[in-house]
């Protein structure tokens, strides 16, 4: 199976990653920090220089929890908010879950 291309957002998106990676990494060295997260040097290698653009979500979760950062540390800011969303509100629909009912409840 032959991947499409990635778009040229995927790529920055990609070279952030890496950016924030590297930098959480500080002084120690590739091969210690992968090891600790369950991969290979050249695999983080390739995600720090932004050869894998699209890493998958556990071998983020992986690195983030070794580097002792948070998944939103490392996460981009939406592209484009949806135009619905309130000032500051999340545009992934949290915000509008966070104040719906819940099932079964009653409004009084």
């Amino acid at each position: 199976m032959v991947r499409p291309p990635l778009t040229p957002e995927e790529r920055l998106r990609g070279e952030h990653l890496g950016l924030l990676l590297r930098q959480a990494r500080g002084q120690r060295s590739i091969a210690d920090v992968a090891a600790a997260a369950g991969m290979s040097a050249e695999t983080l290698r390739k995600i720090e220089t932004g050869r894998i653009a699209t890493p998958a979500f556990f071998t983020i979760a992986a690195l983030a929890a070794t580097l002792g950062i948070s998944l939103d540390a490392l996460a981009p800011p939406p592209a484009h908010p949806e135009p619905s969303a309130a000032p500051g509100a999340r545009s992934n629909g949290w915000a509008r879950m966070a104040t719906s009912s819940s099932p079964g409840s009653s409004s009084r």
